[in-house]
């Protein structure tokens, strides 16, 4: 158990920065490493180490020419619990991960990871939360090959085979101090199954979509990526198409036809002015300013987010909170 209270300020940070490279070895800053704040609880399942972390903001960079120097073929899973990742694998398509994601990386491939805290009522700190598992590669019975265009993707864990799995580590992670060493050993092998169900379940789904099927799931891969991506001012049919390795034209030509004519671009403003004016008028938030709620949308210039609210729903945003939080009708 790791917990940076227990060391003076100044070693906290390289403290647990070497400890998250004896697994997951990789660049690790933060702009917080003056006042870094970390937990870690560390469990080993035989072969399979379990991770319990919480830390403060940081990035983790695994550069070409550390997997040249050293690769221990080990897969990386991490279960996101609080804050926010972004990850950018190296020829790979970015994607970002909220809580309840899933998301698995390999040890050969570089990566560039981005973690976001967030601020809980027990911690006024922004911490990233998260639990991960670590293990060989060679412990997984499915092909490297066939798993290539699944790492790196986020999958949602509250549902399926992936459920079971994120409600298995949580589990684990809670009744860690009440395990004996032989049970530990068995417990790893059991997580290991279950990544693969996980995974071969994942494998199965994408390669029994019929043809004619297959524009509809595509779909609803963007709408999810898009919804997932909002926050994001740069997020664009070019990024979009890349992150699921198609041209923009074939994202457009799928997008209108499965959207009855409406564009991605259209999609995507409208998603986020549905999503700012719910904002606008949450109690919660009265005390936050518009140009503030715009950008949390992926909108940060307040003329414009302005005028397209007026646009859509004929009222300012101004007026738009005020009829909200007094009652009356909104936009």
């Amino acid at each position: 158990m790791f917990r940076s209270e227990d060391l003076p300020g100044r070693e906290r940070f390289e403290s647990w920065r070497e400890l998250v490279g004896q697994s997951r070895a990789s660049e690790v800053t933060s702009a917080h490493a003056d006042d870094f704040k970390a937990d870690m609880r560390r469990l080993e399942l035989g072969p399979v180490t379990l991770l319990r972390t919480s830390f403060s903001p940081a990035r983790f960079q695994r550069t070409a020419r550390m997997v040249r120097q050293s690769d221990p073929e080990v897969y990386n899973l991490t279960l996101l619990l609080g804050g926010g990742m972004a990850l950018t694998p190296d020829g790979g398509r970015s994607a970002s991960f909220e809580p309840g994601d899933l998301h698995m990386m390999h040890s050969s491939r570089p990566f560039d990871l981005r973690a976001f805290g967030a601020r809980t009522a027990g911690r006024p700190d922004p911490r990233v939360e998260a639990v991960g598992v670590d293990f060989p590669a060679a412990l997984l019975p499915l092909p490297p090959d066939r798993l290539r265009d699944l790492l790196g993707r986020g999958f949602s864990g509250r549902e399926g085979t992936c459920a079971l799995l994120s409600e298995f580590l949580i589990g684990l992670d809670r009744q860690a101090a009440a395990l004996g060493p032989a049970e530990a050993g068995r417990l790893g092998t059991i997580v290991v199954d279950l990544v693969a169900a996980w995974l071969a379940r994942e494998l199965e789904s994408e390669e029994a979509i019929p043809e004619e099927a297959r524009p509809r799931v595509m779909m609803r891969d963007v709408q999810a990526f898009i919804r997932r991506n909002l926050h994001d001012s740069e997020l664009s049919p070019s990024a979009i198409a890349a992150a699921h390795h198609i041209s923009v034209s074939y994202l457009h030509r799928v997008f209108t036809q499965q959207s009855q004519g409406e564009t991605v671009a259209a999609w995507i403003r409208r998603q986020r002015l549905e999503r700012a004016g719910r904002d606008l008028a949450d109690p919660a938030l009265s005390t936050l300013a518009i140009h503030a709620v715009a950008a949390r949308w992926g909108i940060p210039r307040a003329a414009e987010f302005s005028r397209a609210f007026r646009s859509a729903y004929g009222l300012s945003p101004s007026e738009h909170r005020r009829r909200a939080l007094s009652g009356g009708a909104g936009g």
